[in-house]
């Protein structure tokens, strides 16, 4: 039996080719493979020896030949094909382990040349793999050096590969030839000033078992995890993630993102909305500030912090927050979401199973890029990672901000990024206590988020921050009326002195920040 070994990855690949040469095999090889499976001491055969050529045009020729490819796309049980390899000297190659020219990480290097990112495109690697994963009825092909230890195995046990993991490698060469070639696609197409082609690639996280409604099938596949991604989170916890859990999980991490991991931050979600926020000085304080937020909405929904969670922390999400003399009862939470939680907070998580528990990356924030699917197409945008830091020289009022003020509008801009437009939040020291989402006018959004804060009793000092401009003066009148004392928003309308005229009127101090947050 012979295999054919060129690879551009090594690990792992001299003691594959040990394992090979003990069970059997004849090792052929090219160039750089050959000289470190010889220095290993295998005895390995050149490729010209099977060509009966040389390599050629500084390694550019070396294995598109008939002695290869007829070896390797000859049908074994098809006598002419037999025949012909007979008639033409050729000897089937029954294995080939061959991955490619680094292509992806020539180009990620900073300045790399045209010449650089052109040298380190594979012909040879990927006809191979190609040849045999088409006769995978009788040529085992590997590509992903994961995968020795099974085949070797295999071989050890059967004397040959199954015909099923032939197939699974089979298709396995041809994800990573495709792979291969969209990315020479970009660059090229790229660097040649051709319009983009959209190519994605992303390998399947897990299936669901719904999506957003029972009679709608859905699965999560991944697109370059990076940090606060569910894609590359570790759930410790409970069932599986629907289509929502991962939704509004997701909306949670980006919010935590905003937020300093130094500084205590937690958040409620419910419905890819926020219904309570807020920092703290520590993880419970900042826990138990969010809840009273908005403790109705809170159950069943999403909970994702910015610090570790410690039995304290963990202890105190198990159950509701008594106010006015109530009993604390058991609190349902769908996700609980946090860079990591103590063998303590997990054990007393452990005793309410239903209750997810995921530990996600913490780190930079990274832009990649945003899909969202329309009927017949995809938009594609980068993500909004963008915030300004709010300051007094925003202000266009007579009444300027205070410290104190200027610390809420700056936390108000970071929630109200993430609320569903048209967005109105309010917040006072460092915490959501009203949330106005989706609606059709800002007004009534307005209306939603103040009513919500003269509930829980509070009707003066606050402030109002908005995700897009005040159109018109009704806004501003609505919030003196409530008691806001300070207002942020992007500013940038024809009418925006309407809006400061009457702010001026009312004594309110208001920002133009100059950075819109639509979140549709």
């Amino acid at each position: 039996m012979k295999a054919l070994i060129s690879v551009s990855n090594k690990n792992g690949v001299v003691e594959f080719a040990k394992n090979l040469v003990e069970l059997g095999f004849e090792i052929i090889s090219t160039s750089g493979t050959m000289k470190a499976l010889r220095e290993a001491g295998l005895r390995v055969t050149n490729i010209s020896d099977v060509t009966g050529f040389p390599e050629i045009c500084d390694g550019r020729v070396k294995t598109l030949h008939p002695n290869v490819h007829g070896a390797l796309l000859a049908r074994r049980d098809d006598e002419s094909h037999v025949a012909q390899l007979k008639e033409n000297n050729i000897e089937f190659i029954d294995l080939v382990c061959v991955n490619l020219y680094p292509f992806r990480e020539t180009i990620a290097k900073e300045g790399v040349t045209m010449e650089d990112a052109i040298e380190n495109i594979d012909i040879g690697g990927p006809s191979m793999l190609r040849s045999a994963a088409k006769n995978y009825a009788s040529v085992t092909v590997v590509c992903d050096p994961a995968d020795y230890n099974q085949v070797i195995e295999e071989i050890k046990e059967n004397g040959n590969t199954l015909l099923e993991t032939r197939f699974k490698l089979s298709a396995k060469a041809y994800t990573h030839t495709a792979s291969y070639d969209m990315a020479i696609s970009d660059f090229m197409r790229h660097n040649a000033g051709l319009d983009p082609v959209l190519h994605i690639e992303a390998p399947l996280v897990q299936g669901l078992r719904y999506g957003e409604n029972p009679h709608q099938s859905a699965a999560f596949y991944s697109l370059n995890p990076t940090t606060y991604s569910l894609a590359n989170a570790v759930q410790i916890q409970g069932k599986e993630l629907s289509y929502n859990n991962i939704q509004d999980a997701n909306a949670a991490l980006m919010i935590v993102r905003e937020f300093d991991p130094e500084i205590p931050f937690a958040v409620g979600l419910k419905h890819m909305n926020p219904c309570g926020a807020a920092c703290g000085t520590d993880l419970c304080d900042a826990w138990t500030k969010a809840y009273l937020a908005d403790p109705t909405s809170i159950y069943g929904g999403i909970v994702a912090t910015n610090q570790i969670i410690d039995k304290k922390a963990a202890k105190l999400m198990k159950y509701t927050i008594p106010t006015n003399g109530e009993d604390k009862t058991p609190l349902f939470l769908e996700v609980v979401l946090a860079p990591s939680f103590t063998d303590e907070a997990k054990a007393e998580f452990a005793k309410r199973k239903n209750v997810r528990l995921i530990e996600y990356k913490i780190g930079p924030v990274v832009k990649t890029p945003q899909y969202v699917s329309v009927n017949g197409g995809i938009l594609v945008q980068d993500q909004d990672t963008e915030m300004v830091s709010v300051s007094s020289d925003m202000c266009v009022t007579n009444v300027k901000p205070s410290k104190e003020l200027l610390s809420d509008m700056q936390f108000g801009m970071k929630i109200v990024k993430h609320v569903k437009s048209n967005a109105i939040v309010v917040v006072k020291d460092g915490v959501t206590l009203g949330v106005g989402a989706g609606q059709m006018n800002r007004v009534g959004s307005a209306n939603i988020a103040l009513e919500e804060a003269k509930a829980k009793g509070y009707t003066d000092g606050l402030v109002l921050a908005s995700d897009g401009f005040l159109p018109f003066g009704d806004t501003v009148k609505l919030a003196a009326s409530y008691g806001v004392s300070a207002i942020v928003q992007p500013g940038g309308s024809i009418r925006d002195e309407e809006s400061i005229e009457v702010a001026n009127e009312k004594g309110i101090c208001m920002l133009f920040t100059g950075m819109r947050h639509f979140k549709h």
